[in-house]
């Protein structure tokens, strides 16, 4: 499967972006998700994680309450909703899937596929 992000951009703080995960083939409902990010200097870190239904979302505490992670599997695409962006929010963010018949949620290692990542900046 391939996987495209867009909707990265340049936002001021507090503001809000829609990323966008774009897959191809019909087999993108086979597939758990996950959303990361990586700032220059750090390794990627897990910004959530949605089930191949979209029924359970998972979402660390650096991000809870701000991030909102769908999916449209008629679409073959999923969504990660960002609000009260922060300064420290600025990363390259990847969308990244697994399958298999347990869900590493926030396991880098464990996902096969990786998109190439868009750029979201967050201005003070």
């Amino acid at each position: 499967v391939q996987l495209v992000e867009s909707g990265g951009g340049l936002v001021q703080a507090g503001g809000s972006l829609r990323l966008s995960c774009a897959a191809s083939g019909r087999t993108f409902s086979s597939y758990d998700m996950g959303w990361f990010r990586q700032a220059p200097g750090k390794e990627r870190e897990f910004v959530g994680a949605i089930s191949r239904s979209g029924g359970t979302t998972y979402y660390p505490d650096s991000v809870k309450g701000r991030f909102t992670i769908s999916r449209d599997n008629a679409k073959y695409t999923a969504y990660l909703q960002m609000n009260s962006l922060k300064p420290e929010d600025t990363a390259v963010y990847y969308c990244a899937v697994q399958s298999g018949s347990s869900w590493y949620r926030d396991n880098v290692s464990k996902y096969s596929y990786w998109g190439q990542g868009t750029q979201v900046t967050v201005s003070s």
